[in-house]
């Protein structure tokens, strides 16, 4: 994970998707649908729920479309059911990627996720072809400019949460835990009065695969044609983009 800055990916996706916020919603529900029907509908005995609420609410959701997901999930309204599948196989110069999808129809989303992959210089593999390459972390992203601690003060702070690993660039202190344990860091830290502009669980690579301009530029359009099919949930990858070019092409 060193030297590899996982916001400026992050704030290309948080920008796309704020330009779909109905899709987002949408995705959002069905992300808080499944878990309240696998683990129930308290988020209180349901730390999946939990984090589900959690991210709808950081995203400016309506508690309305919270509760109704909720309802539907068990039961008390009537619903689409939905299953979960993952996706793996390489974008344009090798960038390997990840597709989370929540479908009540999975030959069409296979369908489509393959056309996705052909039309944008990439191909679906099978499973495991990818997956070795990506850990699953809690990430936790701090803006330095709303903080008044320091690198020294704010890695003490981190240690003692409980957190794995913490990075710091020129304008975040990002911050990484183990799964399980992405809660209880997240609380310790709110306590110690800081605010998150990221706060998910999500896939981090272990490599990364540097493109050029063009490259990059083919690779942003893969991961938008797939975002921007209502059956995806989440996008993972190993691209290494230069700030600048992922600013420029945005």
């Amino acid at each position: 994970m060193a030297g590899h800055s996982k916001w400026s990916n992050i704030k290309h996706r948080k920008g796309a998707q704020d330009a779909k916020r109905g899709k987002l919603f949408m995705k959002l529900a069905r992300e808080i649908f499944m878990a309240a029907k696998e683990g129930g509908g308290d988020p209180e005995t349901n730390p999946t729920l939990r984090l589900a609420i959690d991210k709808a609410r950081s995203n400016n959701m309506p508690n309305d479309n919270v509760d109704r997901a909720i309802k539907k999930a068990t039961g008390d309204l009537e619903g689409v059911n939905y299953e979960e599948y993952t996706y793996e196989g390489y974008g344009p110069g090798g960038v390997a990627v990840m597709v989370k999808v929540l479908t009540d129809n999975k030959n069409r989303t296979a369908a489509d996720v393959r056309h996705a992959f052909n039309k944008n210089d990439g191909n679906l593999g099978e499973n495991g072809c990818v997956s070795f390459m990506f850990n699953r972390k809690g990430y936790l992203a701090i803006d330095r400019s709303e903080t008044e601690a320091d690198e020294e003060e704010m890695l003490l702070e981190v240690i003692e949460a409980g957190a794995e690993e913490m990075e710091t660039t020129d304008s975040h202190f990002e911050i990484y835990t183990e799964p399980e344990d992405f809660q209880e860091v997240k609380s310790a830290l709110e306590e110690q009065g800081h605010t998150f502009i990221s706060s998910e669980v999500t896939m981090i690579p272990e490599t990364y695969t540097p493109l050029d301009e063009g490259g990059v530029e083919k690779m942003l359009k893969l991961i938008d044609m797939l975002e921007d099919n209502d059956d995806v949930q989440e996008v993972y990858h190993n691209l290494d983009a230069d700030e600048s070019v992922l600013e420029k092409l945005s």
